[in-house]
């Protein structure tokens, strides 16, 4: 029986998460629960899966949950109660499901606590990547990847060694506007932008797929989950979603990973590591299919992930304030501040105004990150 926690028990993918350990009840339990303010779905998962632990974000929130969830539930909140959620339970594997930066000091205390970490929350690695691999070597902790692109090429490079590895190929569905000119996304509605044609996530990751920054976002993850060169990293379209992605070996042979658009292949797979069980996602029918289309990627039309890249490559502080950055540029088109196309403009002038570090300690990332989203909050696109 594998303990699991899980950080982000009421969003897309703790929600999935969940939904796969109720399919394994003899093989998963869940000891912790991590959410915001959604007090009536952390009473349902509470009376669903019984947690030991369930941290949720503010005093109100936990008042309100502790109210209702009987003597058995021990219930904390704030930043101290998520990282209680993530470290001090008796969970194997933490699932860090939360969306955005605040995924990072978590992430951290569980690795510290010598837990194995389900990486969904890939701003982690993209703001202190360096500092998140060395601890989970230091700590013996494995980085299993939650991200359907990333447990593919996992799955793909397993057993592998990494001299034998030619490039790693992200594939990307192109988002909500992936047959959109630049030209036509001028004046783009949020209603259009949340319109994913082939995933279920939330607005903040569907967003980021239009504007191709959630891939520059794994981009950066990937270089630091697979210790591979930004040069043997390669994005394409591929707008069926079914190729999560490929590794190409030094002999020329490719190894893909197929399946289904269900993010529950790639949970599942983490949580089962190195087993694998059966799946309540439906089974692929490459027949039913019938075709599988791929596009070079357009590095003008998708700015965002080109200046990821250039982030990437600078490394140090870069990635820190472009992911800081989008998030205030996303939250900003959202409450319809800003357009859709200016959020690259938004992200471009922060990036240019921060002062680079090369080498970033824990709490200077905390700072350049804050100052990140306090010059995007004000500027002006």
């Amino acid at each position: 029986m594998k303990r699991i926690a899980v950080l982000g028990s009421t969003g897309s993918v703790g929600t999935q998460t969940l939904d796969v350990i109720a399919h394994h009840p003899d093989r998963f339990r869940l000891e912790a629960i991590a959410a915001g303010k959604n007090v009536e779905l952390i009473l349902e998962q509470i009376k669903r899966f019984q947690p030991k632990l369930v941290s949720m974000a503010d005093r109100d929130s936990a008042e309100r949950v502790k109210l209702q969830a009987g003597p058995d539930v021990r219930v904390v909140y704030g930043e101290e109660g998520l990282i209680e959620a993530a470290a001090s339970t008796e969970a194997e594997l933490v699932v860090t499901a939360m969306v955005g930066s605040q995924g990072l000091g978590p992430t951290m205390a569980a690795i510290e606590a010598g837990k194995h970490i389900g990486l969904a929350n890939k701003e982690t690695l993209v703001s202190a990547g360096h500092l998140v691999t060395a601890e989970a070597r230091r700590r013996q902790v494995s980085l299993l990847p939650v991200d359907s692109e990333h447990s593919a090429i996992f799955q793909c490079m397993h057993r592998e060694a990494a001299d034998e590895i030619e490039k790693i190929v992200l594939t990307a569905s192109g988002g909500s506007f992936r047959d959109k000119t630049r030209e036509e996304l001028i004046g783009v509605t949020v209603q259009q932008a949340l319109a994913h044609p082939n995933w279920s996530m939330g607005a903040k990751i569907t967003i980021d797929s239009a504007t191709m920054v959630n891939k520059g976002l794994e981009v950066i993850e990937a270089h630091w989950l697979f210790n591979i060169d930004y040069d043997q990293i390669e994005v394409i379209i591929h707008p069926e979603s079914i190729v999560h992605s490929f590794v190409e070996f030094k002999d020329r042979s490719i190894i893909a990973q197929l399946g289904m658009p269900d993010m529950r292949i790639p949970i599942q797979y983490a949580l089962s590591y190195p087993n694998r069980l059966p799946s309540p996602s439906r089974s692929l029918d490459l027949t039913e299919i019938s075709r599988l289309n791929f596009r070079k990627m357009d590095y003008e039309r998708f700015p965002c992930l080109s200046l990821a890249f250039a982030c990437g490559r600078l490394g140090g502080s870069a990635p820190t304030v472009y992911n800081a950055a989008n998030e205030i540029a996303v939250s900003r088109f959202l409450q319809g501040e800003i357009t859709f196309l200016g959020i690259e403009e938004l992200i471009e002038r922060v990036v240019e105004k921060h002062t680079h570090v090369n080498n970033p300690a824990l709490q200077e990332i905390a700072e350049l990150d804050q100052w990140a989203r306090e010059t995007a909050a004000k500027l002006k696109v």
